[in-house]
């Protein structure tokens, strides 16, 4: 059947709109979206979800019909922000991918009213694990206005378990110039200076996972099982220390699975968003 989608305008912390994409019926989730996309590529996932729950779309500060982002960069927009739709719509429920994941752990962190909290393929800095090294090299092509260098820097940067990520680097720029005549990829490529940003503000919050350990909400550690392998030691990190965690290897799923949205992964977050509570640790 098909859904109807809704649309709504929350005001923002500093008096900016928040666009609010809505669809479904029954207990709220929130989507907070990676770096270098837009909402649109969520939307198999929020209809999919959508005969269980309602399901929050809203575009990030600097993108589509977003309000323009604060420079220098530093997340706090994106934070405030995902309270203030937490604030209008009572949801307690948000998914978290990619560099979304990160925001949203933060969030919670700072103690946001969030209860349950899946992320996938979240980009979290813990000991270095996140592969980092690569983003000063992709900013110098950036600036240099050569778009499809960087994005090829950046794609094998983050894409380690790709065989397309071990070719030249010539061959691959060449890829993605023909990358940056799709719709994505003219996305992506538009973008890729705020995805940059975000990369470096992640790398600024390298350290121990322990950092994170004051988050209360339930959390949902899920990686693609057909992704880059370090999601997992990350995961498995960050699980050893939240108090109410747990992680999810999704089988063949890559990094893009969120939007590909294939049934047993819809399954799975639905699951957790519907299973009872966790008892609290037991404090001596």
């Amino acid at each position: 059947m098909e859904q109807d989608w809704t649309v709504q305008r929350v005001p923002a912390a500093d008096g900016a709109e928040i666009v609010l994409h809505s669809v479904g019926s029954g207990p709220g989730i929130v989507v907070v979206h990676g770096g270098g996309v837009t909402i649109d590529i969520y939307r198999r996932l929020a209809l999919r979800l959508a005969d269980r729950f309602t399901v929050h779309l809203y575009n990030r500060r600097g993108r589509a019909d977003a309000a323009a982002r604060a420079e220098p960069y530093d997340g706090e927009q994106d934070v405030a922000d995902l309270g203030s739709v937490l604030t209008a719509t009572g949801v307690r429920n948000v998914i978290g991918h990619s560099g979304g994941g990160f925001l949203a752990l933060r969030a919670a962190a700072r103690g946001l009213p969030i209860d349950r909290l899946a992320l996938y393929d979240a980009a979290i800095q813990v000991n270095g694990l996140f592969p980092l090294g690569w983003v000063p090299a992709a900013r110098k092509a950036a600036q240099a206005g050569d778009i499809a260098r960087a994005l090829a820097i950046t794609g094998g940067g983050l894409n380690t378990h790709s065989p397309a990520s071990r070719l030249p680097l010539a061959v691959r720029t060449t890829l993605c110039r023909l990358f940056l005549r799709t719709p994505v990829g003219r996305t992506m490529g538009e973008l890729l200076p705020t995805t940059l940003d975000e990369s470096a503000l992640i790398q600024h919050h390298d350290g121990q996972p322990e950092q994170w350990a004051g988050v209360k909400a339930e959390v949902l550690l899920a990686c693609g099982g057909a992704g880059p392998a370090y999601y997992r030691p990350i995961n498995e990190a960050l699980a050893g220390v939240l108090p109410h965690a747990r992680t999810l290897v999704v089988p063949r799923a890559s990094h893009d699975a969120l939007n590909r949205a294939p049934q047993h992964l819809v399954d799975a977050l639905a699951g957790f968003f519907t299973a009872p509570a966790t008892a609290p640790p037991t404090r001596s």
